[in-house]
């Protein structure tokens, strides 16, 4: 009986020690995810010497606080910014497997920083990235096929890469493929493919996308007109705070069905116009743009109460404030 007692107190010692390794791991995981939550908190609340330290603390053996070592160096955030420190770090989170650190490194490469222009060193980390699933990395070589910059130009691989990461429901690249067919100076000019592809984007909140498919659909350009769906997206562009779009969301509502019974604007329509009006009228720049703004205020108020201008300013205020210069 006593040798099967020290035998029993033998294998649950060894059975112990082997479990010690995997102990120290989970707790040494453990302690990694909090501190790097712990980070991107104090990070968010503007507490950068703080978050340093919590990624700093980690990053001899961690890709991920690798990474976020090498943003606070690229964004200068609680210090001077330094590129090519930023760039040190992100070259060791690349080849710890960290996606977007792999197309950072990439960009490094491409613009020499720290050392020489390699672009097709840059291009392979972008297709590492792109592989992980940072299909924005598609996006960039794309356009390095498309234009021709650092490597051969072959058009028929840039909007291949730009259609794979549409597909894959990338909106940026749903807007580059309709500003590519929508301006295109050769055969690939393609209309109602721009409009297409304009619409995708919008859907997905692009701001730029909904404007650009809200004129047009206004002007028939790609397809039918429909001011309706015109009005709409423009609409939404300038509520997102996209300027070109106030003032083509102004004259769209200026030019409403008239009311039946009086022939003029809808007071709805009518305020409508002196808001997005007056948005425009705050963010133009252009010299042209402002004389037809300001010929068209004076004609909202020739037509609107006096009495509802209090009101609207503040809309237009409280708005541009949501999306200062």
């Amino acid at each position: 009986m006593p040798e099967l007692i020290a035998m029993l107190r033998s294998l649950v010692f060894l059975m112990l020690c082997s479990a010690w390794p995997s102990v120290q791991a989970a707790n040494a995981n453990t302690e990694l995810q909090r501190d790097l939550a712990a980070g991107g908190r104090a990070q968010q609340a503007g507490q950068y010497k703080q978050a340093y330290a919590l990624y700093a603390k980690h990053a001899g053996r961690s890709p991920l606080a690798q990474f976020y070592v090498g943003l606070m160096h690229q964004n200068g955030w609680g210090r001077d910014a330094d590129p090519v420190l930023a760039c040190r770090w992100f070259e060791r989170a690349a080849r710890g497997g960290i996606p977007k650190a792999q197309d950072l490194f990439g960009n490094c490469l491409a613009k020499g920083m720290g050392g020489p222009v390699d672009v097709p060193a840059a291009m392979a980390w972008y297709q590492k990235a792109a592989d992980a699933g940072h299909l924005l990395s598609l996006c960039t070589m794309g356009e390095r096929y498309l234009q021709g910059d650092g490597v051969a130009q072959d058009r028929t691989l840039g909007l291949a890469l730009y259609q794979q990461a549409a597909q894959s429901g990338v909106p940026a690249a749903m807007l580059r493929l309709a500003e590519y067919y929508r301006l295109g100076t050769d055969p690939a000019t393609d209309l109602p493919l721009a409009r297409q592809y304009y619409q995708y984007a919008a859907e997905r909140g692009l701001a730029e996308a909904q404007y650009w498919l809200g004129i047009m659909l206004g002007e028939g350009r790609g397809g039918e007109p429909d001011r309706a769906r015109a009005l709409f997206w423009l609409e939404e562009a300038a509520s997102a705070g996209y300027a070109p779009a106030y003032f083509p969301t102004a004259l769209l509502y200026a030019h409403a069905p008239k009311e039946a019974a009086t022939g003029a604007l809808a007071a709805s329509d009518l305020a409508k116009v002196y808001v997005w009006n007056a948005a425009a009228k705050a963010r133009a720049g252009d010299a042209s743009q402002r004389q037809a703004i300001e010929a068209l205020e004076a004609l909202v108020l020739k037509h609107m109460p006096e009495t509802w201008r209090p009101e609207l300013d503040g809309k237009v205020a409280e708005h541009l404030a949501l999306f200062p210069l």
